[in-house]
């Protein structure tokens, strides 16, 4: 019997992860480290031209108070159809990075960008433009659930979304586990002493189940 992954990410994304994964033919157990927590947040005084989303968990945030007809540059796919399902009309979905995503909204002549962010969030180049920045959600970590500790008895490769993540994951199960990691980045925060790790190559969550795929042998 081939390894299970392991999802750690945080609902609803952790679902989304596992459906992709059984479409890949591989066995997902499903066990949060953290939950989203909405956060109150204002608007800026000063109107931008457009909005920046780099996660679907503050897609919850897009409420009457935006504009529909805001563009909106979305790190990648996965989040722009979360947009899109809260009735954006104008969104462009980057490469899945942020650092490849505001040069585009640069050279489509965007000088401002609302930035609806979680709380603990990656500095990023603001290539030349006025960013308003929101915190407009937490990642706030929760015990893990008993499949959790079955899952590692049973061998599972723990997907690893964030930096914090991969650090939350070895505070709680320590090395000597399978890993995939879904950036350079984040398999530095994990650190070392893993039984074998991987990397996807590029920051997608289809990207990382291929490379989680390798070890679930």
């Amino acid at each position: 019997m081939t390894r299970p992954v392991l999802v750690l990410r945080p609902q609803p994304s952790a679902d989304a992860t596992a459906a992709r994964a059984a479409e890949r033919g591989l066995r997902a157990v499903v066990a949060p480290l953290f939950r989203i927590v909405p956060r109150d947040w204002t608007m800026p005084k000063m109107a931008c031209d457009a909005l920046l989303i780099t996660s679907a968990n503050a897609a919850g945030a897009l409420d009457d108070r935006l504009d529909r007809r805001t563009p909106v540059y979305a790190v990648g796919e996965a989040t722009a159809a979360a947009v899109r399902s809260a009735g954006f009309e104008s969104v462009i979905a980057g490469p899945g990075h942020i650092d490849g995503l505001v040069p585009i909204a640069a050279a489509n002549g965007v000088r401002s960008l609302l930035h609806l962010a979680g709380e603990h969030r990656t500095a990023f180049d603001p290539a030349g433009l006025r960013i308003e920045t929101r915190t407009v959600y937490a990642a706030e970590p929760v015990a893990p659930p008993p499949a959790f500790a079955a899952a590692l008895l049973d061998g599972a490769v723990a997907l690893l979304h964030s930096a914090r993540a991969a650090r939350r994951f070895r505070e709680l199960a320590g090395p000597g586990h399978r890993i995939a990691a879904i950036s350079d980045a984040v398999i530095c925060a994990a650190g070392e002493g893993w039984k074998a790790g991987v990397v996807a190559d590029r920051p997608t969550d289809d990207a990382l189940l291929a490379a989680a795929a390798r070890l679930c042998q």
